[in-house]
């Protein structure tokens, strides 16, 4: 027995009490007698065993849940994240370290890009080649050469048969993704070609230069058919609307603008970024809730329906913009360089920006806030891509590498 004397002594006169007070009167004068206790019971006694019974099966039910708890929460540490099983795969971010990092270009990569439906990924660099990566297994399927200087872009039409590429050799290229070989050589800039993108008809390409202009090339013949004039200065990058009806860029000269593609009008000028704006991307139809919530127009009469573009500047800042009446909706600060690369989560809750300051960040956009930051490169990173189906982010940066991160 582990009680003392005089617990010992408590506990018998606490019993005595039970067996007086539940009538048991034979067995308490056995017991009594047995035990040696005196006649008279003590007042003190009464009821207290039943009392420290009940809160002994309390105590009993308290333990048990918090055991409950404390294998839920270890079960929720050896996952990883907070309940990561239950979590989608709208909610997937990159995470630390890379799965490969892919070495073979000599000098400082442009830009990466997913194939829409098989698994490699492009990458383009300044030693004026195109390599195409498997980035499921991280090998190194081939190289596209015919440019004669630093490849600026690279971008697939919707089915992924053809790739376009726009080089410093004031070139655009299209090559048959099939063959891999190029079919089209289109001339028409004056100066190094710096964004390429096909229309989402396929039919036709548009391309932005340092010599102020975009233009659009006809496919089919290789012509230019259009050429849209406005800004003041080297035009960085035109990205088009997923309906084709519009093209939006970014510029030199601190400037985003947006043109009606069918008649080269400038709808709107979007001036708010305090230096060069390095990168544009439109925001798809999953992003617009958590947007109209990060711009507090939550309340039906107020939604905005965009369309919404977001930029990335070297002012180190990100912005949103609702396109239709040309309006700053909300700045996004973080980084501590140049923005050189931003791209949707296809899941809408998040974007994703690569920066000089060798970093990728996810931004949680309901929140406006930097929701996670990567140390991606040991040099600045200068493209970032992330798959629409497929688990995983591309980052090229100016070490010559290629990362896959993979997402979960």
């Amino acid at each position: 027995m582990v009680l003392s004397q005089r617990q010992k002594d408590e506990l018998n006169k606490a019993i005595a009490d039970y067996l007086y007070s539940n009538g048991f009167q034979g067995a308490l004068e056995h017991f009594q007698k047995e035990a040696g206790m005196p006649q008279e019971l003590e007042k003190k006694f009464s009821g207290l065993l039943e009392k420290r019974w009940t809160s002994v099966i309390r105590l009993q039910k308290k333990v048990m849940d918090l055991e409950t708890k404390l294998a839920e929460a270890e079960e929720e540490v050896n996952s990883g994240a907070p309940t990561r099983d239950r979590r989608s795969p709208g909610e997937w971010i990159p995470r630390p370290p890379e799965r490969y990092s892919l070495n073979g270009h000599r000098s400082p990569i442009t830009r990466v890009v997913f194939h829409p439906s098989f698994s490699v990924m492009v990458s383009c660099s300044e030693d004026a080649t195109i390599r195409v990566w498997d980035y499921e297994t991280g090998d190194y399927e081939r190289t596209l050469k015919g440019h004669t200087d630093s490849v600026q872009d690279v971008a697939f039409d919707s089915a992924g048969k053809y790739l376009v590429s726009c080089s410093a050799d004031l070139s655009i290229k299209i090559w048959d993704f099939n063959g891999f070989e190029c079919i089209k050589t289109m001339m028409g800039h004056d100066h190094n070609v710096s964004s390429v993108t096909f229309m989402p008809s396929g039919d036709f390409v548009v391309s932005s230069s340092r010599d102020k202009t975009i233009k659009m090339w006809e496919v089919a013949t290789g012509y230019c058919i259009k050429t849209y004039t406005g800004h003041r200065d080297w035009v960085r990058m035109v990205r088009v609307y997923q309906d084709g009806s519009l093209l939006a860029s970014c510029s030199n000269d601190q400037t985003v603008r947006v043109w009606v593609t069918a008649t080269k009008e400038c709808k709107a000028e979007l001036r708010e970024h305090e230096h060069v704006v390095e990168c544009i991307a439109w925001a798809p139809d999953s992003a617009q809730p958590a947007i109209n919530e990060a711009a507090g127009t939550e309340s039906k009469s107020a939604k905005r329906s965009g369309p919404f573009l977001l930029s990335g500047s070297r002012d180190k800042t990100l912005k949103m913009w609702d396109v239709s009446v040309g309006l700053c909706l909300f700045t996004l600060t973080g980084h501590d360089n140049w923005i050189r690369g931003i791209v949707f989560h296809p899941g809408g809750k998040f974007i994703l920006s690569a920066s000089d300051d060798k970093t990728i960040r996810v931004w949680d956009i309901q929140n406006k806030r930097n929701h996670k930051t990567l140390l991606a490169h040991p040099h600045f990173v200068t493209s970032i891509d992330m798959h629409r189906n497929a688990p995983y982010v591309i980052t090229g940066s100016v070490d010559q590498s290629v990362k896959v991160w993979e997402c979960r």
